[in-house]
């Protein structure tokens, strides 16, 4: 997934009722950055702008999540998902049962707040909100090892030739099923993964 990633924000409740569903099975809920929009310096052109407003009418229209579409992506704004994606690694490293409640937090904060979520400042400030000490993120988000371990994130996506998010993956003993490329409604995920965990509990 990618916190930057309209979708995977639709996707969100979805998730928060699944990881509810297996960890109650002892089966934990893992984020990996894919890594959506990374390396792009330059401020997005009008044409782009309308594109990705599009996709954020549609992923409004099909699960109901907020966003903030007066002044979203204003002129001058870069959409580089990778501090976002690192500040998920970060998370993962330092507090790991506090990565997806700072990934909501991201979430939340740029798409329905329409805050700056690129800025290293914000995600700081939100790694906090989540629970996870200032200084310790900020020393953390700005070291080498933390730029690598994104980029380790992104190639471990890309070498499982993952090309949209959100995507679910099971894990038993280092085999991988794929319950979802895409946004599915709960409803025909729930007993997907229900039937996943029975095999599990028989095995």
């Amino acid at each position: 997934m990618d916190p930057m990633c309209s979708w995977c924000w639709g996707f969100s409740p979805v998730v928060a009722a699944l990881a509810e569903q297996a960890a109650a099975a002892g089966v934990p809920l893992h984020l990996v950055a894919g890594g959506l929009r990374t390396g792009h310096g330059a401020a997005l052109d009008n044409h782009t702008r309308r594109y990705i407003l599009e996709h954020w009418q549609a992923v409004n229209q099909a699960t109901g999540q907020p966003f903030q579409f007066d002044g979203a992506l204003p002129d001058g704004f870069v959409y580089d998902t990778e501090p976002a994606c690192r500040a998920l690694v970060v998370a993962r490293a330092l507090a790991p049962e506090l990565t997806w409640p700072l990934v909501r937090l991201i979430q939340q904060a740029f798409y329905a707040e329409g805050r700056d979520v690129t800025q290293a400042s914000t995600l700081v400030a939100l790694a906090e909100q989540a629970g996870i000490p200032r200084i310790e993120f900020a020393t953390a988000f700005d070291a080498a090892a933390s730029h690598e371990a994104t980029s380790a994130d992104f190639t471990w996506v890309q070498d499982l030739g993952i090309a949209g998010f959100p995507t679910l993956l099971a894990e038993r003993d280092g085999q991988l099923a794929l319950l979802t490329n895409g946004y599915q409604p709960l409803a025909e995920l729930q007993p997907l993964l229900g039937r996943w965990l029975e095999r599990g509990t028989h095995a």
